[in-house]
Formats: C-alpha cells, sequence, structure tokens
C-alpha cells in the first residue's frame, strides 16, 4: 500500500473555477458599488433639532456632524446644562436619521438582503 495520494487534477474540480472568478466578480461590483454610495452619503445632510428648534444639529449620511446651531434665546449662562443637552437631543436626532438614511442606501446595493457585518464597511 502507498502513503501517495493521486496528484491533484484540477479538471476534478468541474466548472468551480468558472463559478469562483463570477463570485469574484460580483464582489468587485458590490466594493465599487458601496465605495459610489460611500461618496453619496457623504453629499446628504439630515437635521435634528431640539427645544423646539432652538438647537439644530446638521449631520452627513456618512454620521458626521457637520453643523451645529444655536439660538441666542438658549445662551443664558445660569443655564448651561440645559443647554448641553439640547445639544446631545438634536445630535442624536440627526445621527439617528444619518443611520436610516444610511440603511437605505445599503440596501439598495444589496438588493435588500442583509448581509452580517457588511453595514460597517459603509
Amino acid at each position: 500500500m502507498s502513503d501517495e495520494s493521486p496528484p491533484f487534477d484540477p479538471s476534478a474540480l468541474g466548472d468551480l473555477g468558472g463559478l469562483m472568478g463570477n463570485l469574484m466578480g460580483q464582489v468587485q461590483q458590490m466594493q465599487s458599488k458601496m465605495k459610489q454610495m460611500q461618496e453619496k452619503l457623504r453629499s446628504v445632510t439630515v437635521t435634528g433639532q431640539a427645544g423646539g428648534g432652538i438647537v439644530t444639529v446638521t449631520a452627513n449620511g456618512a454620521a458626521e456632524i457637520v453643523r451645529i446651531e444655536i439660538d441666542p434665546v438658549a445662551v443664558d449662562p445660569r443655564d448651561i446644562p440645559m443647554l448641553e443637552d439640547l445639544v446631545v437631543a438634536a445630535t442624536n436626532a440627526a445621527l439617528t436619521r444619518a443611520a436610516e438614511h444610511k440603511k437605505q442606501a445599503m440596501a439598495s446595493v444589496t438588493g435588500g438582503v442583509s448581509l452580517p457585518g457588511l453595514t460597517d464597511l459603509l
């Protein structure tokens, strides 16, 4: 008896090589679409408000804060904690809207299929 296995025959894989090539092409297309989506998300802006519009925070679709507006009526040196709370609330509202845009954009790239970990790439 011989301990040697027969040499590897690539033809034994059938069309697996072709399937792998096709899959790699699809992955590259998805990567390209995701890169385009990242750029598109940076151009989308969303706002969040707190205190009836006293504090407005603007974020882009990539969840980056791009602007904070504070109505002068909110600036009371005796009540800085309230202003801080309003800024936090408006920021969270803007980031929530940015996350919604990101989720919609991701669904358009993946065709609605949820791929674990893929949303972290955007």
